[in-house]
């Protein structure tokens, strides 16, 4: 009877999964008034009745995808966030490339199984909608304090209002090499590949860390 309940659950944690993957690209491709369930259903492969099932209606399906993705991301910047404090000192470089590679390296995977959710993002972040606003503060808000936070212990003249601009400013970068299009590779002839989260993060960590030391040229260091 035990065996059998682990069977049942395991089969349904699986088909919740492939339910949230189908969402992930029909919510990317419709959007979200445009998305119907009974395509997802088609694409997860279930019938529309189990969509209701696990998730009771679209709103908290969109959510609940939202939830698990966003938990991935910012479970692994979290992760890395406390190795670098115990590990001593904050470095601006250090800190930087924690917050930008598991949002680049999870961009990659997902686009090797043509997954939308860095549109999704872009799309909430750029959202007046208060759906879309609350749950940005809910998933997104936390992890972005904690990281500015640990910006301004990096570079002590980092103001406060330079410190969110900043996380801002490096955050728009990242949404924008968490999709992969091809764009860099076609524009620089082969000699850029934005399927390459190496070579990427080893020029998005320069570039970002420059703006952001910039910014505090003229601030006197606090003690």
């Amino acid at each position: 009877m035990a065996e059998r309940a682990i069977r049942d659950s395991e089969t349904g944690g699986a088909r919740s999964d492939a339910i949230l993957d189908a969402a992930e690209l029909v919510f990317a491709n419709s959007g979200y008034d445009g998305a119907a369930l009974r395509e997802i259903a088609q694409r997860a492969g279930v019938a529309q009745g189990l969509i209701h099932y696990h998730f009771g209606n679209k709103a908290r399906l969109f959510e609940r995808m939202v939830e698990r993705r966003s938990g991935q991301i910012n479970d692994s910047r979290a992760t890395r966030l406390r190795a670098l404090r115990a590990a001593g000192p904050l470095k601006l470089e250090d800190l930087v490339e924690a917050l930008f590679r598991p949002t680049i390296e999870t961009g990659l995977e997902l686009a090797e199984d043509g997954g939308g959710f860095a549109r999704i993002l872009v799309s909430m972040a750029n959202s007046s909608d208060p759906v879309a606003r609350e749950m940005t503060e809910t998933y997104y808000d936390p992890i972005a304090r904690d990281y500015i936070a640990a910006l301004k212990k990096a570079e002590p003249r980092l103001s406060e209002a330079d410190a969110v601009w900043a996380y801002m400013f490096a955050i728009g970068v990242g949404m924008t090499m968490m999709a992969k299009t091809g764009r860099p590779k076609r524009l620089s002839g082969g000699l850029c590949d934005d399927g390459d989260a190496d070579a990427m993060l080893a020029r998005i960590v320069p570039f970002i860390c420059g703006g952001i030391r910039e910014l505090t040229k003229d601030n006197p260091r606090e003690e």
